[in-house]
C-alpha cells in the first residue's frame, strides 16, 4: 500500500472512530430515529441526481439497505440513546466481524479456521464479561449494551447481501450502492419515529434544531458515509482484502479515545478486561496466534 494510501485509510479509521462521539452530541436535542433519518436523506439527495443507480435486483437492494442502514443505525442510535457509552459502542458493534464469519459459514458454506474459532471464543467471553457489569449496573445500560449488539447483526446480515450482491456478473460500484441503498431507510425511520416520538416531538426538534445537531448530521452523511465508505470501497477494489480490512480493528481504539477525551467516558476494570477481550478476539481473527520469528544473524 502506497504512503498517501495509507494516509487515506487511517483518515478512515478517525473518521468512523469519531463517528460515535458525533452520534451521541446529536442525539442531544434530536429523537435517535429522527436523526438516523435525516441523516439518510441527506447521504441521498441530492446525490441521487448524478450516481446512476446500481444494476441489482431490487429484493437485494431492499435486504441491503434494511439490514446494513435501517437496522444497524436504528439500533445502535437508540443504543446510545439508552445509555450505551459511545467509546464501548464503538468496540461492542465490531462483533459484526464474528457474525458476518458465523452467518457465512451457515449461508455459503465457508469452513471456519481455528484462528476463527479461538477469536469468536475469547470475543464471547469479553461480551459475556460487559454484559455481566451491565447486569451489576456499572454505568452501562443492558438494554443499550443488547441494542448495540443487535446493531452489530444487523450490520453482519447487510454484510452477507453485499456479498451476494458483489457476486452478481456486474458488480456495481460502491458509492452508487451506498448512495441508492441510502432511500430505503428513510421512510422506514420515518415512521417509526412518528409511532414512537409523536409528530410533536418531531416538530419540536426541527423547529429547536441547533448548530451542534446540524454539524452532527453533516458529518454523519458527508464524512462519515459518503467520504468514509468512498474512500474505504476504493481501497478495497485498489488492495487485497488483508491489506485494508484489518484497520478497522483501530476504530474502536479511536472511538474509546475521542470519547474519553470529548465526553470524559470512563471504563471501569472489568469493562476493560472484557474489551481487551473483544479485540483481542478481532486481532485473532485477523492474525491469528502465530508470531513473526526472528530470523537468525549470519
Amino acid at each position: 500500500m502506497t504512503r498517501k494510501d495509507g494516509l487515506l485509510g487511517m483518515l478512515v479509521v478517525v473518521v468512523w472512530g469519531l463517528n460515535f462521539v458525533v452520534i451521541k452530541l446529536g442525539l442531544h436535542n434530536m429523537p435517535p430515529l429522527m436523526l438516523a433519518g435525516l441523516r439518510f436523506v441527506l447521504v441521498a439527495f441530492p446525490a441521487i441526481l448524478v450516481v446512476a443507480r446500481p444494476k441489482i435486483p431490487m429484493r437485494l437492494l431492499l435486504a441491503y439497505g434494511l439490514t446494513i442502514s435501517f437496522g444497524q443505525f436504528a439500533f445502535l442510535f437508540c443504543a446510545i440513546n439508552f445509555g450505551m457509552p459511545a467509546g464501548l459502542a464503538s468496540l461492542v458493534l465490531q462483533a459484526q466481524a464474528f457474525f458476518t464469519i458465523i452467518l457465512g459459514a451457515v449461508m455459503f458454506g465457508e469452513r471456519l479456521q481455528g484462528k476463527q474459532l479461538v477469536g469468536i471464543t475469547l470475543a464471547v467471553f469479553g461480551v459475556l464479561v460487559l454484559a455481566e457489569s451491565s447486569l451489576n449496573g456499572q454505568h452501562v445500560a443492558l438494554l443499550g449494551f443488547l441494542l448495540t449488539l443487535a446493531a452489530a447483526f444487523s450490520w453482519a446480515c447487510g454484510n452477507i447481501f453485499n456479498k451476494k450482491i458483489m457476486q452478481l456478473p456486474v458488480r456495481p460500484s460502491v458509492m452508487a450502492l451506498v448512495v441508492w441503498s441510502a432511500l430505503i431507510p428513510i421512510v422506514p425511520f420515518m415512521l417509526a419515529s412518528l409511532i414512537l416520538d409523536g409528530p410533536a416531538v418531531m416538530l419540536q426538534s426541527l423547529v429547536g434544531i441547533d448548530l451542534v445537531t446540524v454539524f452532527s448530521l453533516l458529518y454523519l452523511a458527508f464524512v462519515a458515509t459518503i467520504v468514509g465508505y468512498g474512500i474505504w470501497g476504493t481501497l478495497l477494489g485498489r488492495y487485497e482484502t488483508w491489506r485494508v480490512a484489518p484497520l478497522s480493528l483501530l476504530v474502536p481504539v479511536v472511538g474509546m479515545g475521542s470519547a474519553a477525551l470529548l465526553l470524559g467516558e470512563t471504563l471501569t476494570l472489568v469493562q476493560l478486561v472484557g474489551a481487551a477481550m473483544i479485540m483481542a478476539g478481532l486481532y485473532i481473527n485477523v492474525f491469528g496466534l502465530r508470531l513473526r520469528r526472528a530470523v537468525p544473524a549470519r
